[in-house]
């Protein structure tokens, strides 16, 4: 049986994840700052298949209680992050600003790197034949600025990078993990203004789908779906000039 650990699997893309992860018969630790909606997402997939934590990534207890769930669950194969936080508005409130910084890069690089160094710490565990894989959700919106969503923006290249220069690091210590940078688009998920109508608006059903697939594939970078993929690859064409006199979108 495989295992994994789902950080940031109270709601929307992690829970989704967890769910699937679950039906094809993983043994899941499921992490997240809710324990109501932990309790309950156990309560529908039973004890006996997934095991509960409650982490606030910001928390540098977090690390400990990590550890603690993945002595319950057993050693994972795929340790998932899908723990973040964002706004979309044109008010530049800065304690928000703040606050999806310090959660997306700070939680985020927290989470990581001592799973990283969980992973060097039991080479009877991982090895070259069985390397741990650590999949992150990053978004799009890390590939270009976003005007509504500067932060989050800025968030989501940071830890994009993060994950390449972890990728480059594990081949030169040639450690037994391997990366996957996750982004999607607009998926139907709380992070979103109910009030307001998104284009190619992803449910998390198919978001999930899109997701497993590039985690069993052992993909290096998933951008969620092929849609975005196609406006991914023509925004990268404008030059950063005209992008940023590109007022007129309402992102």
């Amino acid at each position: 049986m495989k295992t994994a650990i789902v950080i940031g699997a109270t709601s929307g893309i992690g829970r989704e994840v967890a769910a699937s992860l679950v039906r094809e018969g993983w043994r899941v630790g499921i992490a997240g700052r809710r324990q109501e909606a932990l309790a309950a997402f156990q309560a529908e997939f039973g004890a006996d298949k997934v095991s509960t934590a409650v982490i606030d990534i910001m928390a540098p207890s977090a690390v400990t209680a990590l550890d603690a769930l993945i002595a319950e669950t057993g050693a994972p194969d795929l340790f998932f992050h899908a723990s973040g936080v964002g706004y979309q508005g044109s008010d530049i409130d800065e304690e928000k600003e703040l606050r999806t910084i310090q959660t997306n890069c700070d939680g985020m690089v927290r989470m990581v790197a001592h799973f990283t160094n969980f992973v060097k710490a039991h080479p009877d565990v991982y090895n070259a034949a069985h390397k741990a894989q650590i999949a992150v959700i990053t978004s799009i919106a890390g590939t270009a600025g976003l005007g509504s969503a500067a932060a989050y923006s800025a968030s989501k290249r940071m830890q994009s990078t993060y994950l390449s220069a972890m990728t480059q690091l594990a081949r030169m210590e040639k450690l037994p993990v391997r990366f996957t940078d996750i982004r999607p688009g607009f998926v139907d998920t709380a992070l979103l203004d109910p009030e307001r109508r998104y284009p190619m608006l992803l449910s998390r059903e198919k978001a999930s789908r899109c997701i497993l697939k590039a985690i069993k594939r052992k993909r290096r970078i998933c951008i969620v779906d092929w849609k975005y993929r196609a406006l991914v690859f023509f925004w990268r064409l404008i030059p950063r000039p005209l992008w940023e006199r590109l007022t007129f979108i309402s992102n």
